[in-house]
């Protein structure tokens, strides 16, 4: 089956159109002075290719699935795990219907649960009764994708409760993790080799595991979600927004922690690392239950996270997971098309673009007409040079602000602001650079009339929780338990306010999901000497953080979800 193409994939740098720009002369102004720098971040082919897909569908599906629960608890017999009608072809025409272009299959979760013929543990779908015990979703999926025209991508959990290994793999015993780790680099050399290329490879909360060398041996293409070969990032929330700005630059250290967010943007950073956006459509739940129906994403609240995730240059990963029979429930599968096709509405038929290089870039509209909407592209394999711009329109023989923003990257979709002269009659519209790193360099500027208002939140920034009080330390020590007050995976700050003095470091400082360190989810924050970072990757047993506090003897630790 051909698969639609909508125009929310770019268009191809090499497509000629009339309407295009090449110079970088302005019809209606002159050209702006070109600084001469350019980013010092530049991206790999293989980062470039995965931006482009812009849109994928996340699918979880596990024995929590069974239980009606988030984190598989271990209780399910696996005489009970029988998905009879499981049809993946069904998934993969979802994912068409959706827009997406690509499939993560969650293949083991957090339980340690198998969805392939592993050699590795009896907790799999080969103890199943499911096709005998002879069958295989993970290659069922991969098949799918063959079909319909759709790339791959597949979550292995370093973490794995079956077994004992907890957030990032990492195990109570110098024994155990070497049992562990055997046992995990063999099930990751038999998903990355037997089901073709894959485009993404999902390591969630990172992995102690050393797996680099699989990687290059057998995915060397694949994008890479945390761990030390971590070529994309997670967003640091799972609400479906990425933050306004949105960088694609980082500094190189950062980078090579395997653990970095959104939060670690530098638009002058040395490495490129893009952001992804993962979001549930039955939000906050992950997993199908009997009890989250009422919980699914309406088409309007897909469309707010589009315009602020694939709209400020990010990846969006849209979860629709299974139910018991092996079926995405049809709630989902109607929103999801519905989503789909009002992009296609809004955005597959520019009035006009161009593409062009310059401080300056107009677009003449083959008539005066209405303009609701601009998408902007940089060419990022030369990086990402655009720090400020505004747009404009000429309406009546005069140019008139229409809007003006910051990050552009790999795409920008630029709502023109009711309460600036549009929508209105517009003859051309151009794009003024203010700020920018090297010449910028424009792969696509382009024109719609959406007729449809904008989620009224498309611009906003992200909210932060207020901060609350999470405990205190005295004698220059800490030791807190946020069990309670963790209860979903995201970014959380930690404040340190003294009763006196100040805070002059934070130092040995040990972070504790399920008891285990996790050196690499807390991190301490480049110039606040009294805030820490972590990074909860998914809701634990308990999490317990200690150290100490350099300078002000007591003072109170307050917690924010960022």
């Amino acid at each position: 089956m051909k698969r639609r193409r909508m125009i929310l994939a770019s268009a191809q740098l090499g497509m000629a159109s009339a309407m295009r720009c090449a110079a970088p002369t302005s019809l209606f102004g002159a050209k702006l002075a070109e600084p001469s720098a350019s980013p010092r971040a530049l991206p790999s082919a293989d980062q470039v290719a995965w931006q482009d897909l812009e849109v994928g569908m996340f699918v979880h599906f596990a024995p929590n699935t069974w239980q009606d629960v988030e984190s598989d608890d271990l209780s399910t017999p696996l005489s009970a795990i029988d998905p009879k009608h499981l049809d993946t072809d069904q998934w993969a025409q979802t994912a068409v219907d959706l827009g997406a272009t690509y499939i993560v299959f969650v293949a083991k979760h957090q339980g340690g649960f198998c969805m392939w013929q592993t050699e590795t543990t009896d907790y799999s779908i080969r103890n199943t009764p499911w096709r005998g015990g002879h069958g295989d979703v993970l290659a069922d999926v991969a098949a799918s994708c063959r079909r319909f025209n759709l790339k791959l991508g597949v979550y292995v959990c370093p973490r794995d409760d079956h077994f004992g290994a907890r957030t990032g793999g990492i195990c109570a015993t110098p024994a155990l993790q070497a049992r562990y780790d055997v046992m995990y680099r063999q099930q990751l050399s038999e998903v990355l080799s037997r089901y073709g290329d894959l485009v993404e490879v999902w390591f969630d909360g990172s992995t102690a595991t050393p797996v680099s060398d699989l990687l290059t041996r057998y995915q060397p293409h694949a994008m890479v979600f945390q761990g030390p070969s971590a070529t994309i990032r997670w967003v640091g929330n799972e609400d479906g927004f990425a933050p306004n700005p949105c960088w694609n630059g980082i500094d190189r250290a950062g980078a090579k922690t395997g653990t970095a967010t959104s939060l670690n943007s530098d638009p002058n950073g040395d490495a490129w690392m893009p952001n992804e956006v993962d979001v549930s459509i039955r939000r906050p739940d992950w997993f199908w239950s009997t009890k989250n129906e009422s919980k699914v994403l309406t088409p309007d609240q897909l469309m707010a996270i589009y315009y602020r995730s694939v709209g400020r240059g990010a990846q969006l990963l849209l979860n629709i997971p299974a139910n018991r029979d092996g079926l995405l429930a049809d709630r989902d599968c109607a929103s999801a098309k519905a989503f789909g096709q009002e992009i296609a509405r809004r955005f597959a038929r520019p009035l006009a673009e161009t593409s062009g290089s310059g401080g300056q870039l107009t677009l003449p509209l083959p008539a005066s007409t209405l303009v609701d909407t601009i998408v902007l592209q940089e060419d990022i394999r030369r990086g990402e040079r655009v720090r400020s711009y505004r747009i404009e329109g000429h309406i009546g023989g005069s140019w008139h602000p229409l809007g003006e923003g910051t990050s552009i990257g790999h795409k920008r979709i630029q709502p023109i602001d009711p309460g600036s002269a549009g929508p209105a009659s517009i003859d051309a519209v151009r794009i003024v650079v203010t700020s920018s790193v090297g010449t910028p360099i424009f792969r696509r500027f382009a024109a719609f009339h959406n007729d449809g208002p904008p989620p009224p939140d498309w611009n906003a920034a992200p909210k932060i929780w207020a901060a609350n009080l999470a405990g205190s330390w005295s004698a220059n020590a800490f030791s807190v338990d946020l069990t309670h007050k963790i209860n979903a995976a995201a970014q959380y700050r930690l404040r340190f306010i003294p009763r006196a003095g100040s805070v002059m470091a934070l130092a040995n400082v040990v972070l504790r999901l399920h008891e285990v360190p996790q050196p690499t989810l807390v991190k301490h924050v480049r110039g606040k000497a009294d805030e820490l970072i972590l990074d909860i990757t998914g809701v634990a047993e308990t999490v317990q953080i200690s150290g100490q506090v350099l300078g002000a003897e007591e003072g109170q630790i307050l917690l924010q979800k960022l």
